[in-house]
């Protein structure tokens, strides 16, 4: 595999611009040091974890690689500072922000020397993301896993706008598991691809095996976007999503949407395999998966689709 270098390896400090990205219930220490150990950025996900449990994956990264990676905060949760704090103390070189105002933060975190990256669904919060003094955006599409946009905006259509908006760098996510799919979104002007779904089914991911295994099955229109009175998520069809979007049919309120939604469902089903009573979050492409891998295979493979595509764009034609 060739080296590259644009904005975002520069950025980052990497060698190939593929972002994993920070998946509650998924990304581990394990599965973020394999990816920086390969070439990308690996981020810890903070969404499932106490404060005390971040500081020890965190620690676990550290002694696992020697390269940069990052920690993906959703800014909603109610003990964000306790996350901050530890994030400051253990001083993360990246931190990937999302589902909240990255005013609130990202000036405290570069303060302290971190590179701030937040999550966008639209061009018109990418433009706040870059006011705010972020140093990227990642455009996620639609097509993504787990929580999402309300716009319902696609990748092919968010990407461009996006890149049209900011003068900051734009990673691409939503729907992309392969090379050809990154060449693709570069060519619409990300500088780089966040990769979710096709590191779910890595072996290094700390979700339960049968949902890896059930996500390597599934095909288009297994997922759906529900839950959007609360905040929008794409989860695989099953039980629990039945409960789900007949309780919506019926025009229940966003307090009974939250009750039945309860504590620990996506813990039940993505880390505890419950697979008819959890929470499944995950994106469109999982239907082009085949297989769980190593996630440093995984990256070789994207980059060497990559490479391919970039050499012969239209060797499909």
């Amino acid at each position: 595999m060739t080296d590259f270098s644009n904005r975002i390896t520069e950025l980052f400090g990497i060698k190939y611009p593929i972002i994993q990205a920070g998946m509650i219930w998924a990304s581990g220490w394990r599965l973020a040091s394999a990816v920086s150990n390969a070439g990308g950025l690996g981020i810890i996900g903070a969404g499932s974890m106490y404060p005390e449990t971040l500081r020890e994956h965190i620690r676990k990264c550290r002694a696992a690689t020697d390269r940069p990676f990052g920690v993906n905060l959703p800014l909603l949760y109610p003990d964000i500072g306790a996350h901050i704090d530890i994030i400051m103390e253990e001083k993360v070189p990246v931190v990937f922000t999302s589902a909240g105002n990255p005013k609130t933060w990202t000036s405290i975190l570069k303060g302290h020397g971190m590179v701030v990256v937040h999550v966008v669904s639209s061009s018109k919060f990418a433009v706040k993301a870059e006011e705010a003094g972020c140093d990227a955006v990642v455009a996620e599409g639609f097509e993504a896993g787990g929580h999402n946009g309300r716009e319902e905006t696609t990748s092919l259509v968010l990407i461009p706008a996006v890149v049209g908006a900011v003068k900051i760098p734009v990673i691409a996510a939503g729907g992309i598991v392969t090379g050809r799919q990154m060449f693709a979104v570069m060519a619409l002007g990300a500088s780089g691809a966040q990769f979710g779904t096709r590191f779910v089914a890595s072996e290094e991911s700390s979700s339960h095996d049968r949902f890896k295994q059930l996500v390597t099955t599934l095909k288009e229109g297994d997922t759906r976007l529900v839950l959007k009175q609360l905040t929008p998520v794409r989860l695989v069809r099953n039980g629990f999503y039945d409960q789900v979007s007949a309780a919506e049919l019926k025009g229940a309120t966003e307090g009974e949407l939250a009750d039945l939604l309860g504590r620990g469902r996506s813990k039940k089903g993505m880390f505890e395999g419950d697979l008819e009573e959890g929470e499944l979050e995950i994106g469109q492409a999982a239907a082009l998966l085949d297989g769980i891998l190593p996630a440093g295979r995984i990256v070789e493979i994207i980059w060497s689709g990559f490479t391919e595509a970039l050499a012969n764009p239209l060797k499909l034609f």
